[in-house]
């Protein structure tokens, strides 16, 4: 486990006006830290006075305060959480520990209404809470960004291996070439020494020798232009027929490609936005539905010691025999309502209680369904989405190819039109230089002609050799681009895979996790004939909508050992309550290591353990003080008893 923020350092606490709290300031120690009292001694006052400045909004404001503090100091850190009444709400503000407290509020917060703690006995839907701070929209859409990417990439690696396959073709070219220049300059060199043995042995008019050789260098220019441009026009007839083609390509993908009914990505986009607001109103009703048997669970508890006065006095009692009317010794006794003041009684109280729980379970799995659903149509709804960016991307090319094809077309009309005005210009100077040469029969001048022709030849050559030369020093560039787009493709494709199997390897390692600790600790805790509790991985069809999907769950396994050691299943509803509980924290305990919730929210709060014995608790606190840095837990006198001396007790909040 890596170490968490500020770990080593002590944490001071300063709170006024939080739960049952009007102003008390705490020192917390690295390790177990025990808050050590009897009900209504404000512990779960302060654990949650800890979350609210961790982030957490499932605190609550004095009853007769306005507003309500808590600061913490955390090494060179100080962070504040301030709850403000608002009318019938209470704002939070300042600057807590965490931006977003979800994976504390389901992992590090493990008080008695913790959602993942009481997944166990409420049958909740464990692979939800373990995945629900996982934003699948997001990753899905970095997964559609990396596609993209790393198609793009495979295009250029495409185009380096088509350079690289060239390059060898042009390097034998090249070669020729200088062979054919080497020997085309010898020729020049021995022809120029027979003009110049002929010159030395023959009279000419130098005027006539003027002219031809002035006419046989227009020639020459306008042969070397004549080629240029026949090189342009075969060029330019050559890309245009690998646009036309190009342009089939992308005329048959976009045939084959499925259209899309844009009602249908409005009616999915509206959808999303209906499933999404439906989610935000279940989280809201949840959330209130929390606080409400938050707030009951504390009233019976004694914890808000102000409202029980303010009863007292209305009615003029006593504020000890409130204290005593509502928190009867018989679960059957009368209690006073703090809502109204009548007279009720406390199993009416209880089983109210027990309604708001089990409507707060129903919205939890409504909720599930609803995100399960909202994943689903989001995805769908990419999809589409991404068939639309594609016939857009290939009909946009599509127009560009057309665009292209018809400049390409203007080109080659144009380049025709010059070729055959170089190729009039180049037959009537070579008709002028047939008129020079008829009236010289000069062997000299048929020598300066062939000279000429060489010359010629010789430069054709070496244009072609500086063009070859240039096409592989640009071949070798894009060639050796290769190995970086292969190094950028892999780390795209790593990032690939570690966003495709994100989800399949938090399922596998929160699994792994639970079954891992929830193995240890049943034997620390030795619960007779529990002889294993784990976590089945699986896949079963689930109808979402309209349609039936393949959905990951986790299946929970209890296994007992009978009186003559026969191992056999068992089911949730036959656990002690105990069993229950310890189940459900080691849970909350896998979903805390698999999100490393250690790395930004140094507390783990522990509440609500009266179910189970002393010793066990003891044992359960060791183990959990090996991966939390900091550990608050709240006991009652004769359980904080049974742990180490060496942990720190609070007695005084």
């Amino acid at each position: 486990m890596q170490t968490s923020r500020a770990e080593g350092t002590d944490a001071s606490i300063r709170v006024s006006n939080i739960g049952g709290i009007e102003s008390t300031e705490v020192d917390l120690t690295p390790g177990v830290n025990v808050l050590v009292g009897r009900n209504a001694t404000n512990r779960t006052s302060f654990l949650q006075s800890l979350m609210a400045v961790s982030g957490s909004k499932r605190a609550s404001l004095k009853g007769d305060a306005e507003e309500g503090r808590v600061e913490l100091e955390l090494g060179d850190e100080t962070f504040t959480r301030v709850l403000t009444r608002r009318g019938d709400g209470v704002d939070f503000s300042g600057d807590p520990v965490l931006d977003d407290p979800e994976l504390a509020d389901l992992f590090a917060f493990l008080l008695e209404d913790n959602e993942a703690r009481r997944a166990i006995a409420t049958k909740g839907d464990l692979r939800d809470l373990v995945m629900r701070p996982v934003d699948t929209e997001a990753i899905n859409d970095r997964i559609d960004e990396l596609v993209a990417e790393r198609e793009r990439i495979d295009d250029e690696i495409e185009s380096a291996d088509a350079a690289s396959r060239r390059i060898p073709e042009l390097e034998e070219r090249r070669v020729e070439l200088q062979d054919e220049i080497e020997a085309k300059r010898d020729a020049l060199e021995a022809k120029q020494d027979e003009i110049d043995e002929a010159d030395a042995g023959v009279e000419e008019s130098r005027e006539e020798k003027d002219d031809l050789e002035e006419a046989l260098d227009r020639l020459n220019d306008r042969r070397a232009e004549l080629e240029r441009v026949a090189s342009r026009l075969e060029n330019e007839r050559s890309s245009l027929a690998s646009v036309r083609e190009e342009r089939e390509d992308v005329e048959e993908t976009l045939a084959d490609l499925e259209a899309v009914d844009e009602d249908e990505v409005a009616f999915l986009e509206e959808r999303v936005s209906s499933l999404r607001d439906r989610k935000r109103r279940l989280d809201s009703t949840i959330t209130q539905l929390q606080s409400l048997i938050q707030f009951n669970e504390e009233m019976l508890d004694g914890e808000h010691t102000e409202v029980l006065q303010l009863l007292a006095d209305e009615e003029g009692a006593e504020s000890s025999a409130v204290t005593d009317a509502l928190l009867p010794e018989s679960e059957h006794s009368q209690g006073r309502c703090w809502t109204c003041g009548s007279e009720v009684s406390m199993d009416d109280v209880e089983e109210t209680l027990e309604k708001l729980r089990s409507l707060a379970r129903e919205k939890r799995t409504e909720r599930s369904d609803v995100t399960s659903e909202l994943e689903e149509v989001q995805s769908e709804r990419n999809e589409l989405e991404t068939r639309i960016e594609r016939r857009e991307s290939l009909e946009s090319r599509l127009e560009n190819l057309g665009e292209e094809i018809e400049e390409r077309e203007d080109a080659v009309e144009r380049l025709t039109d010059e070729r055959e005005e170089a190729q009039a210009a180049v037959e009537d100077l070579e008709e002028t230089v047939e008129d020079l040469e008829e009236g010289r029969h000069s062997a000299v001048l048929d020598l300066h002609r062939e000279a000429n022709e060489l010359q010629f030849e010789l430069n054709d050559l070496q244009d072609d050799l500086e063009r070859v030369e240039e096409e592989i020093t640009e071949l070798q560039a894009e060639a050796d681009r290769r190995e970086d787009l292969e190094a950028e493709r892999e780390e795209l494709t790593t990032e690939l895979e570690d966003l495709r199997t994100r989800i399949d390897r938090l399922e596998a390692e929160a699994v792994e996790s639970f079954n891992e600790h929830m193995e240890t600790v049943l034997d620390v805790l030795d619960y007779g004939n529990v002889s294993r509790v784990w976590i089945e991985r699986a896949e079963e069809r689930v109808r979402q909508g309209r349609r039936k999907v393949e959905k990951t769950v986790f299946r929970l396994h209890v296994v007992r050992t009978g009186a003559d050691g026969t191992a056999y299943e068992d089911t949730v509803d036959h656990l002690s309550e105990s069993e229950r509980e310890v189940i459900g924290l080691v849970f909350g305990l896998a979903g805390y290591l698999v999100h490393e919730v250690y790395e930004e929210c140094p507390f783990m709060l522990l509440d609500s353990l009266e179910a189970i014995d002393s010793d066990r608790i003891a044992a359960l606190v060791d183990y959990f003080h090996e991966y939390a840095p900091y550990i608050a837990v709240a006991l009652l006198p004769e359980d904080a008893q049974a742990l180490d001396d060496d942990y720190r007790r609070v007695t005084e909040i």
